[in-house]
């Protein structure tokens, strides 16, 4: 097929790249690049750098808004069988996607988790089992008909940036599937309940807590979900560190929340008098580490506190 990619997010890369393979490339569209490190210089996207490498002779255009005339008539004047939309950042208008196969993935089971976040919204929510939708377009955001859809399990370990990669290299397969329905003629177009519908809200740096008095359930979640950011920071003595990964520890504890009660395993206690084992941290300035060498470094003992956020955050 003939196909137009719409994407800024490395999280369509692995898919650009197959249908590069399979598939003829007319276009490309991406967001502009943009001042990013240190020195500010300009970037592109990383589907702008890759398209940039790899298919060097595919238009590629980077529009400040996709839906002015300009934009508009350039990208529907590439002929196309397919437009496939992942992780591009604006709202494409009506009159920019009237009268074509265009198509979106979308990193959740959608209804659950429409929105900005879905990969962190569902493993703070704790949920164990997520996946991809492929959608077509609708006015409401992330509300178009369910076209195919795959799952993954969320391990109790797993981090968002690690569920972010194994998610992004499952959708190569689901839009080869719905692209292959659509030359078949036999694709099944699946309205989406509203009475499920979740909102995935976009994140903040103010997020980036945690309150101890959880349930260790769902502190392990928020910590692993809110990985790589916002991130979760919390005070031990004169410092404050991030904590990017923890898993259930499935042991109880009587102590107050937030106590160490194991300095070599990285053992937490929590609100329910259940605990979470800390697996790697970062110390302010310093390089992530395991636990064990952070505890080591420092002489941790049990007994000691992590501060987390006193502030109330709702379960989900």
């Amino acid at each position: 097929m003939d196909v137009v990619f719409l994407g800024s997010g490395a999280f369509g890369v692995p898919t650009l790249e197959r249908l590069a393979h399979d598939h003829t490339i007319t276009g490309i569209v991406t967001q502009p690049d943009r001042k990013a490190g240190r020195g500010g210089k300009l970037a592109a996207t990383p589907i702008g750098q890759w398209a940039a490498e790899h298919l060097p002779d595919v238009p590629m255009i980077k529009p400040e808004k996709i839906n002015t005339n300009e934009a508009r008539d350039t990208i529907r004047s590439w002929n196309a069988d397919a437009w496939v939309i992942i992780a591009y950042g604006q709202y494409l208008g009506s009159k920019l996607i009237a009268d074509r196969f265009a198509i979106n993935l979308h990193a959740s089971l959608l209804p659950r988790w429409r929105g900005a976040s879905p990969i962190n919204s569902a493993i703070v929510a704790g949920d164990s089992v997520t996946g991809n939708s492929v959608i077509t377009i609708a006015k409401e955001m992330d509300a178009g008909a369910v076209l195919a859809q795959s799952t993954r399990t969320i391990e109790p370990d797993m981090t968002a940036a690690m569920l972010h990669d194994k998610l992004s290299h499952d959708g190569p397969d689901l839009i080869a599937q719905v692209l292959n329905d659509q030359l078949n003629e036999r694709v099944q177009y699946l309205t989406q309940d509203p009475s499920k519908v979740t909102i995935a809200s976009k994140m903040s740096k103010s997020d980036g807590v945690v309150d101890f008095n959880m349930p260790a359930r769902l502190a392990n979640a928020r910590i692993n979900g809110l990985n790589p950011w916002p991130s979760i920071k919390v005070g031990f003595r004169e410092e404050s560190i991030k904590i990017n990964q923890s898993k259930p520890a499935g042991l109880q504890s009587e102590q107050p929340p937030g106590t160490i009660i194991d300095a070599n395993q990285g053992l937490i206690a929590c609100g329910d008098g259940q605990t979470i084992q800390l697996l790697q941290v970062q110390p302010a300035n310093k390089r992530a580490m395991d636990w064990k060498a952070f505890a080591n470094g420092r002489a941790v003992k049990e007994g000691e506190q992590l501060i987390g956020s006193q502030l109330p955050i709702k379960s989900p």
